[in-house]
């Protein structure tokens, strides 16, 4: 099983072996490709899921730190924190596979905490908006999460069309 993520089609495609399972509209880095600690873009290139996290938690839960926070996200709640980067739902915790391009030094993907997470009904997919990560709906995440293993493959390119 693997996973692609187009950055061009703004897609994410599950594979079995040759079979695609599944294509999911995304949202990656608004500020569009780059592996830079603190630049907000979201990295490009081989990493495996090291950490899926929220497994059972409801739709909608919001997390801070790859930790729950109580909450469940509302329009109520985007009111009174309307800066906030929400992460909900799931957290699928990437780790980068190629030394000096997206892992250790300062292109390390996972110290970057650059994950595949939930976002808000309200956010746009089919569009850069993300600070970096790879932004799904909250229900093909929760599908997605059950479908993949923890060390799952996952490629992050952008197309030439």
């Amino acid at each position: 099983m693997k996973i692609e993520v187009d950055i061009t089609r703004q897609q994410l495609v599950l594979w079995q072996d040759e079979l695609q399972l599944r294509c999911y509209p995304i949202s990656s880095g608004k500020k569009g490709v780059g592996e830079q600690k603190g630049s907000e873009q979201t990295p490009r290139g081989h990493h495996i899921i090291r950490a899926k996290i929220g497994a059972n938690h409801a739709i909608n839960t919001v997390f801070k730190a790859r930790r729950p926070t109580g909450e469940i996200y509302s329009s109520e709640l985007a009111e009174k924190y309307p800066n906030r980067d929400w992460i909900l739902t799931r957290i699928l915790w990437l780790s980068g596979c190629e030394r000096g391009k997206n892992r250790l030094g300062q292109c390390d993907t996972m110290q970057r905490y650059i994950y595949i997470h939930g976002t808000p009904d309200t956010e746009p997919m089919g569009v850069p908006a993300s600070h970096g990560c790879i932004r799904m709906r909250n229900t093909d995440l929760i599908e997605l999460f059950a479908l993949v293993p923890i060390y799952t493959s996952v490629h992050i390119y952008e197309a030439i069309l």
